[in-house]
């Protein structure tokens, strides 16, 4: 399942810490699983704890506490929209209303081709840019009015021939 690049990938990050810490690198090999997956498996888990010489459960601690691990398939962009107070009090919670709205899905549902899935998350860090949303996990978008929410879902989709 897991392949043999993102298993060299893997031991590039195990080299990180002590040989005795191997464990260490949990996090990294879950992203990196992922990023191959498009999700973080059950397989996976095992796969990673194997490699890591962990307990599966342990691994699975790991992929369930951290929202920015997927547990199951998920569009080909994530939008996790900030709703933690700053946000809030900023148009987080309208940002997420609006992105309801114009994908037509509730908050964690996938648009019916499969190109958006739509989630809330927890601070990141960016409050001062409130309301705020991760594309991926990755990429921050700051001060998300509604014109910048559908300049962004429309230059997603646009960059995908499905304007």
């Amino acid at each position: 399942m897991i392949s043999e690049e993102s298993k060299t990938r893997f031991a590039q990050e195990v080299a990180k810490y002590p040989a005795d810490q191997k464990q260490s690198a949990v996090m990294a090999c879950l992203a990196i699983a992922q990023q191959q997956l498009g999700y973080v498996s059950t397989e996976a888990e095992r796969e990673i704890a194997a490699y890591l010489g962990m307990a599966p459960m342990a691994v699975h601690e790991v992929t369930s506490f951290y929202n920015m691990y997927n547990q199951q398939a998920v569009g080909k962009y994530k939008l996790n929209v900030c709703t933690n107070l700053s946000c809030q009090v900023r148009g987080g919670d309208h940002a997420l209303a609006h992105l309801e709205h114009k994908l037509g899905v509730s908050m964690g549902g996938t648009t019916a081709d499969g190109m958006f899935t739509l989630q809330q998350c927890e601070c990141v860090g960016a409050c001062a840019d409130a309301p705020v949303l991760l594309v991926n996990d990755r990429n921050m978008c700051s001060f998300m009015s509604d014109d910048k929410l559908d300049k962004l879902v429309d230059g997603l989709r646009a960059a995908e021939g499905k304007a």
